[in-house]
């Protein structure tokens, strides 16, 4: 006689999760997206050439810091020379040379210290000079530059 309970077969709980569906899921959608791939168009840039790049709008100020420490100024353009002056008159010589617009480029030799360097830099720039760079030689090698 069977009891009141359920048949005397007892049904276990199956408590795996089947991935085999998932699996399915994304190689197909692995597949979409490798077909579709080579058909989207890549967003084309439209570089301006050389003849219609503008003119730099000014010429930037150079600061030149040479081994011994010594500081040049100069404004960079064509034939200008540098112009030896004391660290202690180089802020006034930048602000007379520049405008709102002037960069001002800091040229220093290679064996030149960084805490030099630095200063020069953190002098102009509570002086108020807002565009501030440093020029650097665009070769591979790891040379300091030569004179």
């Amino acid at each position: 006689m069977p009891s009141a309970r359920g048949s005397s077969r007892t049904r276990r709980l199956k408590n795996d999760i089947n991935v085999v569906p998932y699996i399915d899921v994304m190689l197909v959608l692995l597949v979409i997206f490798m077909v579709t791939a080579p058909m989207i168009t890549p967003g084309l840039i439209e570089l301006p050439s050389v003849g219609s790049a503008a003119e730099v709008p000014a010429k930037p100020v150079e600061v030149e810091i040479a081994e011994d420490g010594a500081i040049s100024l100069r404004v960079r353009d064509a034939g200008a020379t540098f112009e030896k002056i004391n660290s202690q008159d180089l802020v006034s010589a930048v602000k007379s040379r520049i405008s709102a617009e002037t960069p001002v480029i800091i040229a220093a030799d290679g064996r030149v210290p960084y805490d030099t360097v630095m200063k020069v830099m953190d002098e102009l720039r509570t002086s108020g000079v807002t565009r501030l760079g440093l020029l650097v030689d665009q070769k591979s090698s790891t040379e300091p530059l030569k004179k």
